[in-house]
């Protein structure tokens, strides 16, 4: 049975329903589709794609999020090919688009993160146990919307993503939604990932700063490092995951927050 779908960029796609051979190759959407129980279906993903590991470890690896293995996808013939705007290289989803159903999420919000687990859930002919999931992130990210106005969280951050050149998470990004929902107002005001120097966050008053374990893994070394530039604020390392994977890690990312919060109050 053919049915057609429209992605978060406003792009139709007719596939084979429900499909059967799908492709993932972003790792929070890999991660929901096997929460929504399609570990017969998903045919490969990528080397970053490692939750669960179990499940990993048995599947096709595909490349890298951003370099593809073109001629790989082609061989494996999917039904659907699962992508998102900013994880994925445009030239790339173009090429595979040509042949396949790609199907492409566009995520800077909570609304558009559990608005893409809905669609997927459509997609995959999962729409009930994608609502479940939907239900439970939005009833977790309330109660932490409300705990971090009950104790008055309110601290001035900045979230490193990168290190030489280092990198912020700025404004219209995922990660500067979860910051505000926890009660942390981005002192970046830069749209995306700007580069920035640690003298601009001295001047810029940055009481805390967190540095992520992903894309660049920070350590408690860098801690010293950065600290040293800036005696006034609070370094932190904190879970990347929790902070920027959008599909069904955010059922999770629920209880890091509440344990997160309370080194805020």
């Amino acid at each position: 049975m053919q049915k057609s779908f429209t992605d978060q960029l406003g792009r139709e796609i007719t596939i084979n329903y429900p499909p059967q051979k799908i492709i993932s190759v972003v790792p929070s959407q890999t991660e929901l589709l096997f929460d929504l129980g399609l570990d017969q279906e998903i045919i490969g993903l990528t080397k970053f794609c490692i939750h669960p590991i179990e499940k990993f470890a048995a599947c096709t690896k595909v490349g890298g999020t951003k370099k593809l293995n073109i001629e790989l996808i082609k061989a494996l013939d999917p039904d659907l090919i699962i992508g998102n705007k900013e994880e994925n290289t445009q030239a790339e989803i173009e090429e595979l688009a040509a042949y396949f159903p790609v199907w492409m999420s566009d995520i800077t919000t909570l609304e558009d993160a559990t608005n893409a687990i809905g669609q997927i859930g459509e997609l995959v002919n999962r729409e009930p146990e994608a609502a479940y999931l939907n239900h439970l992130i939005a009833a977790g990210f309330k109660d932490l919307k409300t705990l971090a106005l009950q104790h008055k969280i309110d601290k001035k951050v900045a979230y490193l993503i990168w290190r030489k050149p280092y990198m912020v998470a700025g404004k219209n990004t995922f990660i500067d939604e979860v910051l505000m929902i926890n009660g942390m107002n981005n002192v970046i005001t830069e749209n995306r990932y700007p580069e920035i120097t640690l003298e601009k966050l001295k001047t810029a008053n940055c009481e805390l700063l967190l540095l992520s374990s992903e894309p660049y893994p920070f350590s408690e070394k860098h801690i010293a490092e950065i600290q040293q530039e800036l005696p006034d604020s609070k370094v932190l390392l904190v879970d990347g995951e929790m902070f920027s994977w959008y599909g069904s890690r955010l059922v999770k990312s629920v209880q890091y927050f509440f344990e997160f919060q309370k080194q805020l109050y």
